[in-house]
């Protein structure tokens, strides 16, 4: 159950992470007007760094949960 639950948030950020290199801006309507959101140059690939981290760090949790 962990090495899924890791795999799909590690997934999710390297999802996340793409979709911010494509995107430029992200504009969201509310109540108060629409509001422009523009991730910072490092957040694409912190995301998709810390991503493929906790990816690699799934394959090794049944090894360690054997032991």
């Amino acid at each position: 159950m962990w090495r899924s639950f890791f795999l799909a948030v590690g997934i999710t950020l390297i999802i996340v992470g793409a979709e911010c290199l494509i995107v430029d801006t992200a504009s969201m309507m509310g109540e108060g007007g629409p509001r422009s959101v523009s991730p910072p140059p490092w957040a694409p690939w912190s995301m998709m760094s810390s991503g493929a981290i906790v990816i690699i760090y799934s394959f090794t949790i049944p090894k360690r949960m054997n032991a």
